[in-house]
């Protein structure tokens, strides 16, 4: 068996250094969609120096986003073909807000190991501290297709109850032909957002845009909208990547207020509203 779970959660942890600056976080932004337009007092809060504040879904990309899921899946125990890799999920925890500029520890390490029969998920935990203490926690849930089956632990459920009634608020979100190419200058190299032969080879007609990017342009939709554009009340940013987005395409994003959160429900306009994000909540302060 490629994954040996017991070798995998028993590996010590992964240290090491990271950082970045000004121009990374303005990079992340643009990636995801900020500047349009580009004068406008709200987006230049993203890619303005002098205004600039760190949405905290960068997170899951600064200082290259190491170690995260592709380090997860060079892991002692974990062998598998990165054409059978997907991204399931993502949970991020903020301590406090992050700096637009800074250097600290990222720990990573298999937090867990589930068997879903036909997949195996592997939570790959990534830890990040500075010299004033803790800044965030990054979940990733990596599946890996064809590698379940051993008769493990299937794990917890993620699945939630859909939101009850209309939507407090719906906006759309246009994703560039080029967003791919623009969000994988933050790290994310994986040939399966530029290059149509790898996608093939995974299954799909041609490059898919970056769950994380999709992930990011909906953070930001959220906090632009329901909480005034203050970066700093977001505490916590979960989802469950449910389908895939397109260059090109429209994302429709719709939210529901509740007490301290905000649930999100993402779907691509020109494919009869296919879910993307689900299961996704911002809680906040």
């Amino acid at each position: 068996m490629p994954i040996d779970a017991a070798k995998a959660l028993a590996a010590e942890p992964r240290s090491g250094e990271i950082s970045w600056t000004r121009k990374d976080v303005q990079l992340y932004h643009l990636g995801i969609g900020a500047g349009i337009p580009a004068t406008d007092p709200g987006e230049l809060r993203y890619t303005l120096e002098s205004r600039l504040h760190v949405l905290p879904s960068f997170a899951t990309v600064a200082g290259s986003g190491s170690p995260g899921v592709i380090s997860g899946l060079s892991m002692p125990g974990v062998d598998v073909d990165l054409a059978r890799v997907l991204h399931g999920g993502q949970r991020l925890e903020i301590h406090r807000p992050l700096p637009t500029e800074g250097t600290a520890t990222a720990t990573g390490r298999i937090a867990a190991v589930y068997d879903k029969g036909k997949a195996a998920v592997l939570v790959m935990r990534t830890e990040v501290a500075d010299a004033e203490g803790p800044l965030w926690t990054n979940d990733a849930q990596i599946f890996v297709r064809g590698e379940g089956g051993w008769g493990g632990d299937r794990g917890p459920s993620g699945r939630l109850d859909p939101p009850a009634g209309e939507p407090d608020r719906t906006v759309e979100r246009a994703v560039r032909e080029d967003q791919a190419l623009l969000y994988r200058l933050s790290g994310d190299y994986n040939p399966l957002h530029a290059d149509p032969e790898f996608a093939k080879r995974a299954g799909f007609d041609r490059p898919i845009l970056h769950g994380l990017c999709t992930y990011g342009i909906t953070l930001k939709a959220v906090v632009d909208t329901l909480l005034d554009g203050d970066v700093s009340r977001v505490r916590s940013y979960t989802t469950r990547f449910a389908g895939v987005v397109f260059p090109g395409e429209t994302l429709r994003i719709r939210m529901w207020r509740g007490q301290g959160e905000v649930r999100v429900a993402v779907s691509a306009v020109e494919r009869d509203d296919a879910p993307v994000l689900a299961d996704t909540i911002a809680e906040h302060s």
